[in-house]
């Protein structure tokens, strides 16, 4: 459990060229998937071992400036390259926010990948103690309510910088009234990514 101190620890940054292995294997999940066609196993052959190791990631995509998609995972399940492919191909096919990526959009899409910290709890007195430990432009926050959730990236934070309006974006993604977060039966989760995305669409 967090103890309140300061931020969780940021992941071990990647390399630059794990960083460039992640982004061509998501490029190629998202064409196959976008193409229909069923996803060839991860050839695990000449991998860099610290990708194969089970990590939680999302994969968000954007058009033109604009979120296209976004899927991904809170926990570790699997190994970080698979869970990066299984996410590009989620993120272009089954975000109901978006009608599924069309072939012809892949090479207007732009792909950024975000791995992430163990989600830490934040045990607070109160209202004005819980947001005491948000750290703004960093934390990615979860709410939880019974078998309920709902997660923002820390990149959310770039649109919606004023934590009460992020804190009541976040309890209408749950489906819970905008104030939810300040119930005590709500548990709020903090975590931190690392973040990369491709230059330019492909």
């Amino acid at each position: 459990m967090d103890d309140n101190s300061g931020p969780n620890e940021l992941i071990d940054q990647l390399t630059d060229e794990e960083h460039k292995i992640l982004l061509q294997l998501a490029r190629e999940a998202l064409s196959q998937g976008v193409r229909g066609q069923i996803l060839r196993p991860l050839d695990q052959g000449g991998l860099p071992p610290r990708l194969l190791q089970p990590e939680a990631t999302f994969v968000t995509l954007t058009k033109k400036g604009e979120l296209r998609g976004c899927i991904g995972s809170l926990e570790a399940s699997r190994p970080l390259a698979e869970d990066v492919r299984v996410h590009a191909v989620a993120a272009a096919l089954e975000d109901y926010r978006f009608p599924s990526v069309h072939p012809d959009e892949i090479s207007y899409i732009l792909i950024e990948i975000s791995r992430l910290t163990t989600p830490q709890l934040i045990d607070s007195r109160d209202e004005r103690d819980l947001l005491s430990h948000i750290h703004p432009g960093l934390d990615g926050v979860i709410l939880k309510r019974g078998v309920r959730r709902a997660t923002f990236l820390p990149q959310v934070w770039e649109k919606v910088p004023e934590v009460e309006e992020f804190f009541g974006m976040l309890c209408r993604k749950m489906g819970a009234p905008v104030d939810c977060w300040r119930h005590k039966d709500v548990q709020v989760f903090t975590y931190q990514v690392e973040k990369f995305q491709e230059e330019e669409a492909i």
